[in-house]
């Protein structure tokens, strides 16, 4: 059964939305985690509405938090757990888009998704299974899961892969790969190193995100 995820709201007014991006947050965090992020980009993308979902479960590493999943080698759960609470997962985030894009008036071109961490993890897999395709991901210290599943696409929608190369908790390696992959399958795919940067969103990735986002959203 798939479960209600809830979310603040920030942007432009209800009814008056072009556009819609949705942050997807990390292991241990919560949607106001991210939200906050919308209030550099909302001057810059005057007609987006902006959500941050907050994950479907108690975080089992981080009590105070979310998890999209569980992660074994951090909370000692099996393969099968993390396989099923992904599969699991997907199902309440896109029921979750597919309510707000309702609720806003929007079509799935007009949507990006915008993903830390795991939640980089969730938009990559959710992505492209969802018909007909989104506007863009950017990825943000995440990975691909499962690349060998990528012939599972229904759709390609372009994609930005953003991450730190001193990242501690998901190595800068794991960008290379995933952009291997997307670009082997035929996604349209971009990326940006953080110089420097750690597991984090640094200025300049975001500045990049969000160059990404105006040039793929709806005016």
């Amino acid at each position: 059964m798939t479960r209600k995820l809830t979310s603040a709201r920030k942007g432009v007014a209800k009814g008056a939305a072009r556009s819609m991006v949705v942050f997807v947050h990390g292991y241990g965090a919560d949607g106001a985690d991210l939200l906050g992020l919308a209030d550099p980009l909302a001057p810059h993308l005057p007609n987006t509405v902006f959500y941050s979902p907050d994950a479907p479960e108690p975080c089992n590493g981080a009590p105070m938090g979310r998890q999209w999943f569980p992660i074994p080698w951090l909370d000692g759960s099996s393969e099968q757990a993390a396989r099923e609470g992904l599969l699991a997962a997907a199902d309440d985030l896109n029921g979750f888009l597919d309510e707000k894009l309702a609720e806003e008036g929007l079509t799935p071109d007009a949507l990006a998704l915008v993903g830390f961490s795991q939640g980089a993890m969730m938009s990559l897999h959710i992505a492209p299974r969802r018909s007909p395709a989104i506007a863009g991901v950017v990825a943000i210290s995440g990975r691909l899961l499962a690349p060998e599943l990528l012939h599972e696409a229904v759709a390609k929608p372009p994609v930005l892969l953003v991450h730190g190369d001193q990242d501690a908790v998901v190595p800068f390696e794991d960008m290379g790969l995933a952009g291997n992959a997307l670009v082997a399958a035929g996604f349209e795919t971009y990326g940006h190193v953080m110089k420097g940067g750690g597991h984090g969103i640094a200025p300049d990735g975001l500045s990049v995100a969000l160059s990404f986002l105006a040039d793929r959203l709806p005016k």
